[in-house]
This record gives C-alpha cells, structure tokens and sequence, in this order.
C-alpha cells in the first residue's frame, strides 16, 4: 500500500469553477488507474486542505503522477490554483483499523 497525503491552500481570487472541474476530472482519471484504491479531500475551518490518496503499489502512484493530463492540471494548479501544498508520501503504510460491531 502507499499513501499519499496533499496539503494545500488555494489562491486569493482563483478560479474556483475551473478548479472545481479539474479536481473533478482528476478524481475520474484517478480511480480509472491501475493500483487506485481511494481517495478522499477535507477542507479546514481556515480553507486549508487535505486529500489523501491511497494506491496499491509505490509504482501505481508514481505511474499516475506521470499522466499526460494529471501533469496538465499540476501545471495549472502551481500557476493558478495553489498559494502553497506540502505532499507527503509513505510506501508500506501501516494500517490499524477499528469497526464498531453491529450491537
């Protein structure tokens, strides 16, 4: 497993229609990848925000970062979207999970 985890905050005055729609996109191109587990995005009281991806193999994240069009929007984020983000990686994550039983 290797998880990704992007720290960001956008832009005073960015485009946030345009950006909505690439994240979108992004989104759909990402789970369409071989290794995509999942992923999921929180925006902060303060508009920060945090999406964390989870993929099956180091070499499927990697393979994704290289997309023809994921590597567009990164381009457009750093020259439109993004004051500053911050993305931590971790390969072999560990996992410790918990589930309340059906009572």
């Amino acid at each position: 497993m290797y998880v990704n985890v992007f720290v960001s905050r956008k832009r005073d005055g960015h485009d946030a229609a345009d950006y909505q729609s690439d994240a979108a996109r992004m989104g759909e191109l990402a789970e369409a990848q071989p290794g995509f587990v999942s992923y999921k995005s929180y925006a902060a009281p303060d508009g920060e925000t945090v999406t964390v991806s989870v993929w099956r193999s180091e070499a499927d994240a990697k393979a994704w970062s290289r997309h023809p069009e994921h590597r567009a929007a990164q381009g457009r984020g750093r020259a439109e979207y993004y004051e500053y983000f911050t993305m931590w990686t971790c390969a072999d994550a560990r996992v410790v999970e918990f589930e309340r039983p059906n009572s």
